[in-house]
């Protein structure tokens, strides 16, 4: 057997199986994860950009920009179930809280959509910005899809990208 000795042989081959429990063990983590799931309620992050920096520096060295409009779509999924949502706060890059988006709670209907809207002339955000949106229903729900496309359409040349919400923990 290759000459090598038997206690040897028997460290690799736990090692190998080791490894193949921890692979095991990840894709089942990753498959959990992709279930569908009910839920009454979530907080979520939703990354955005006022801006992309891009090409070379300026005279003054930063990197030039391109500013963007954001528009935020959050869809209820659900067939049957309304959802409520309670908050849409938005954020700079630096943290700092700019507006409330959603001054009171707002309903959406069974498959309906709630849209946000940040004009490209807005680069108070950053392209660090974000949302976090907070969302709830009285029965348990799938889980509203959101998403921000980002925009900048002018004459020949255009820039469209999407970012999508994560679920946050509350404190």
């Amino acid at each position: 057997m290759c000459g090598l000795p038997l206690a040897l042989l028997g460290g690799f081959m736990h090692s190998i199986r080791s490894t193949l429990w921890l692979a095991l063990l990840v894709s089942n983590l990753s498959f959990a994860q992709d279930q569908i799931g009910r839920t009454k309620g979530q907080l979520l992050y939703l990354p955005v950009y006022s801006h992309i920096s891009h090409g070379e520096l300026t005279r003054d060295g930063q990197p030039a920009k391109t500013l963007l409009s954001v528009s935020v779509s959050i869809r209820n999924t659900d067939p049957s179930h309304a959802i409520q949502i309670t908050s849409a706060q938005y954020f700079n890059t630096r943290g700092q809280r700019l507006r409330e988006y959603v001054p009171s709670p707002t309903l959406v209907a069974p498959m309906g959509t709630h849209e946000l809207f940040i004009p490209r002339s807005d680069e108070t955000g950053g392209s660090g910005a974000n949302f976090v949106i907070a969302w709830k229903s009285d029965a348990a729900v799938n889980a509203p899809i959101v998403e921000a496309i980002h925009a900048d359409l002018p004459g020949s040349r255009s820039i469209t990208f999407t970012t999508s919400a994560r679920q946050i923990l509350r404190e």
